[in-house]
């Protein structure tokens, strides 16, 4: 626990100061949802390393934004409707409808996509609530399955296009 703690602070702290267009707005983050289409998961199920990426990971990510300047709101009053929604990230626009309702000004929505024990493919966008429009995302590939490559591979999408 205390190396991915240790991982998570040396991430935040290597992000760039923040910039003003995210000072006192807010954000609905609707975590990450992992698609695991590797046959280890079909057969398998999903393992306990992998469901503490998950949450280390959504960890970075709200830290990272908080870091920026952003508040996070609460999802609680759209808890219902997340919870029947499989993505957030491909739901025909239900994180905007669900931002709304929240007052967010912002909808952010995460997915890591598990092809193989070696290959998965991370991805992290921004829309602007009010106007759908999509403001900041990327996709990255990684190599390997591991906290340091979930770490790195979300650090870069966060330095290289989010908080650029």
């Amino acid at each position: 626990m205390k190396h991915l703690l240790a991982l998570l602070l040396a991430a935040c702290v290597t992000l760039p100061a923040a910039a003003q267009e995210w000072q006192g707005k807010t954000a609905a983050f609707f975590g990450v949802t992992f698609l695991d289409t590797s046959n280890e998961g079909s057969l398998n199920g999903v393992r306990a390393d992998e469901r503490a990426r998950l949450a280390m990971i959504e960890e970075y990510i709200a830290e990272a934004l908080r870091a920026q300047g952003l508040t996070l709101l609460d999802l609680g009053p759209v808890q219902e409707e997340l919870d029947r929604t499989v993505n957030p990230a491909k739901c025909n626009g239900c994180d905007l409808r669900m931002a709304k309702r929240l007052g967010a000004d912002y909808t952010v929505v995460s997915e890591v996509q598990k092809v193989s024990n070696l290959i998965l493919s991370m991805n992290l966008y921004i829309k602007d609530t009010a106007t759908g429009k999509q403001l900041r995302g990327q996709a990255v590939d990684i190599r390997g399955n591991t906290d340091d490559s979930w770490t790195r591979g979300m650090r870069y999408i966060l330095t290289r296009n989010v908080f650029k």
